[in-house]
């Protein structure tokens, strides 16, 4: 009898041990090797300029209240809240010791792309990150590299507050297992070049749905719900349905250029709360990829 209940227990030992494995091997993070990031040559820094802008890099990044030059020095420090405790936006300017001035291309590609930190640990998802994974290579250097001729800021930003479990970085990694996906997030029939230039522009650096996309209780899309609005998530108000049959269903494609224009809806509403930074960034981006945005957002499905 005792020889069988050894046998039991052994076999109990050995099937946690590989439960243990592998739930490290699904969740350990997973960087793209350097080699990945080789060759892209000298980074377009005019086109680096226009993702900072399509990214609101500035919006979360800079101090608050920054307005005009000002807003290009990504000092972090503003906080997040969330229904999982308060994030403290990071320093990314070109700083050596506060920001990523010593950061590689491999560094930064990885945290924007994987969700990955130079020192190897899961990126918390409130760097949208399941969004900027949908950026090419080419993108991602020649952000990098404009980032790299902003002013620096010695500022460290504090750190987060995050009651347990949420303070716990592998348990991102099973979140990623869930959620994170290079896949788009719909599938649009026959949409033409312009249609796919917006999809890329509001699926990836534009993050749009980062805001206009309602969750679950672990943080992650509701699938069917992909920019049908919902609660804000850092708890005040909502945040409008911006598919074909949502909120602006009554817009033409011009209407939505205009807005991102100019911040005034086609009732002489203007933009506000978090939209008022959003569209001061998106008027930056030239005539054509406006028009790519409205575009595609015409084409998402109502829900």
């Amino acid at each position: 009898m005792g020889a069988m209940w050894s046998k039991i227990l052994g076999a109990g030992v050995v099937i946690v041990a590989a439960a243990a494995v592998g739930a490290w091997v699904v969740t350990k993070p997973d960087p793209h090797p350097n080699a990945y990031w080789a060759g892209l040559g000298q980074p377009d820094l005019a086109n680096g300029e226009k993702l900072f802008w399509a990214g609101g890099c500035a919006s979360c990044h800079a101090a608050n209240g920054a307005s005009g030059d000002a807003v290009k020095t990504l000092a972090g420090g503003r906080a997040l809240p969330s229904p999982f405790g308060t994030f403290h936006i990071p320093n990314i300017s070109p700083d050596e010791k506060a920001g990523i001035g010593a950061w590689t291309l491999a560094d930064f590609g990885n945290a924007m792309s994987r969700g990955v930190s130079p020192s190897g640990e899961h990126l918390y998802p409130s760097f949208p990150y399941g969004s900027y994974d949908r950026m090419t290579k080419a993108d991602i250097n020649d952000l990098f590299g404009y980032l790299k001729t902003l002013p620096k800021s010695d500022n460290v930003a504090a750190l987060h507050e995050l009651g347990f479990p949420f303070n716990i970085r592998m348990a991102v990694g099973g979140w990623k297992f869930l959620y994170f996906t290079d896949q788009p997030r719909v599938e649009l029939a026959s949409a033409d070049e312009r249609v796919k230039r917006g999809q890329y522009l509001v699926e990836g650096p534009g993050h749009c749905g980062e805001c206009h996309t309602p969750r679950d209780p672990l943080g992650g899309f509701v699938k069917d719900r992909w920019l049908a609005g919902g609660p804000n998530p850092e708890g005040q108000g909502s945040i409008p349905d911006i598919t074909s049959g949502g909120d602006i269903k009554s817009w033409s494609e011009a209407d939505i250029v205009n807005y991102l224009q100019t911040g005034f809806t086609p009732e002489y509403d203007s933009a506000g709360g978090s939209m008022v930074e959003v569209q001061q960034n998106m008027a930056h981006l030239p005539q054509a990829d406006l028009e790519a945005i409205a575009a595609y957002l015409k084409a998402v499905p109502a829900r």
